[in-house]
């Protein structure tokens, strides 16, 4: 893998997974960062532009960075600095012993021996600003300890809360001849993204790029400047060897660990429903990792996420690449997914003899391992 920066030279317009005619809805929503379709679209257009045979490449990311420095979603199973652990984990918990559903998983409670836990005022954590995302070397001491501290979380660099800005744009058409506006399709509202001084995104990609160069990325050819950066390769493959050595010695010794889920996770299912059609269903979780409840055996205990990400796609025609139509939605878990299980164990889609791989060649479903640590 090679890690490129790629530094917005204007506002970017990404827009959302939702259809949109002015006129029959006036605002055209934005969304950031870009799901992984999209960079892998404007990297295409670049190194495979006028070639008969286009080259398959693969990706990682993307991500934050700033100061060459990458930067991952904040872990979901944390409320303010205090870490989050199934109840089943902690049997000093006061509520160890609650009555729960045996077939749901697993409630998150905060350790009965966190300092964070029992010493922090839930009135404190509402006026402190708390990192949205972490650097490198935060998420390494993770990895390394399975702990942030909470020096950690507190902001130390502006944008560690959101890199970007959102700008509001109306657009009118005007009729021909005159000064009104169109009574049909006259009026609509886009967002336009906008980083913030010092922030770019962060992709590897297995291919070898000359930079710095120019691509084009959303709508409206808006460039992005493309900047190859080994100090991203670096940290990146530290982080690939302490997560490697983290599921190897949990899997070794069948110990408890933790999934943090850096990129969208795509976790799709083809399923046959009562009228014989085939139908595609989405959810937060792997569906091969089984739920360890009511006594059946399984590896997954609990997992922390936020509302699913929609993925919109385009099916290209394969004899002219002009022409498209639009893929059936996808919903992805959120970056920063937390999964807590009994053992570490793998993904389906990581099998490169599967098709579903194509989802981990796009980056999608990125896991880094963690050792469980009292």
């Amino acid at each position: 893998m090679q890690w490129y920066s790629m530094t917005p030279l204007d506002v970017l317009l990404l827009r959302d997974a939702k259809p949109f005619t002015p006129g029959e809805r006036a605002w055209a929503s934005s969304i950031f960062p870009p799901n992984a379709h999209t960079i892998a679209g404007a990297i295409s257009a670049l190194i495979n532009t006028g070639k008969s045979e286009k080259y398959q490449f693969q990706i990682k990311g993307p991500f934050f960075c700033f100061d060459k420095t990458l930067y991952f979603p904040r872990p979901l199973g944390f409320v303010g600095s205090s870490p989050l652990v199934p109840v089943d984990w902690d049997e000093n918990s006061p509520l160890h012993h609650v009555k729960t559903n045996p077939f749901q998983p697993r409630p998150l409670v905060t350790p009965s021996w966190s300092p964070q836990g029992e010493n922090e005022d839930s009135t404190v954590q509402e006026t402190v600003n708390y990192r949205q995302y972490l650097p490198y070397s935060t998420v390494a001491e993770y990895l390394l300890t399975g702990k942030i501290e909470a020096e950690n979380w507190i902001l130390q660099n502006e944008g560690e809360d959101q890199p970007w800005t959102i700008e509001t744009r109306p657009h009118n058409s005007i009729q021909e001849n005159t000064r009104q506006v169109k009574d049909a399709d006259g009026y609509f509202v886009e967002n336009a993204i906008r980083m913030l001084l010092g922030w770019s995104l962060a992709v590897g990609i297995d291919v070898e790029i000359e930079t710095p160069t120019t691509i084009r990325l959303g709508g409206e050819g808006h460039r992005v400047l493309l900047h190859r950066c080994d100090e991203l390769n670096e940290q990146w493959q530290e982080l690939q060897d302490l997560s490697q050595r983290n599921f190897t010695s949990g899997s070794e010794l069948g110990s408890k660990a933790i999934a943090y889920l850096v990129t969208p996770g795509v976790f799709e299912r083809k399923e046959r429903n009562k009228n014989g059609k085939d139908m595609s269903t989405c959810q937060a979780k792997p569906w091969e990792w089984k739920l360890a409840s009511n006594g059946v055996a399984g590896g997954l205990v609990s997992f922390a996420t936020d509302k699913p990400l929609a993925i919109s796609c385009r099916f290209r025609d394969k004899n002219d690449e002009s022409k498209s139509i639009p893929a059936p939605q996808v919903f992805a878990a959120t970056p920063g997914s937390l999964y807590y299980l009994n053992k570490p164990e793998g993904l389906y889609q990581d099998n490169p003899e599967k098709k579903v791989n194509n989802w981990r060649k796009l980056g999608y479903s990125e896991l880094l391992w963690i050792n469980y640590q009292l």
